[in-house]
């Protein structure tokens, strides 16, 4: 139950910081949703850092890994989670099963949004 509380306690952190991210001036006039990219590469980046820091040093606190990985990165982005998870298929020798992995993620996830779209409308 406390490595739910502290999942949860991350998870505040990385939500709270996602959301004011929507607040920084961008314009933008093209449509492109750039906020979200980068929100999504600085996601990946934190992930990729703190998994290889824990991995190095061997002695990081399980408790904080999960604050840090599953909490505020989770919280921020989900994004980053299936970029870790693509990288350790590839890292794994499972390059097929990762681009696998990565097409249906893509395209069953926009399915799903469109799918849930129609279903509220009805």
């Amino acid at each position: 139950m406390l490595n739910c509380l502290f999942v949860g306690m991350g998870g505040f952190v990385g939500a709270t910081a996602r959301y004011l991210c929507g607040f920084i001036p961008i314009p933008q006039k093209s449509g492109f949703p750039f906020i979200t990219l980068c929100i999504n590469f600085l996601g990946a980046l934190l992930i990729g850092w703190i998994s290889g820091i824990s991995s190095k040093s061997g002695g990081m606190n399980p408790q904080l890994v999960l604050f840090l990985k599953t909490g505020v990165c989770g919280g921020f982005t989900t994004f980053s989670t299936f970029a870790l998870e693509s990288t350790t298929l590839i890292e794994k020798g499972k390059t097929g099963m990762a681009l696998l992995y990565m097409g249906f993620s893509v395209i069953v996830c926009i399915a799903a949004v469109m799918a849930g779209q129609k279903i509220a409308v009805g």
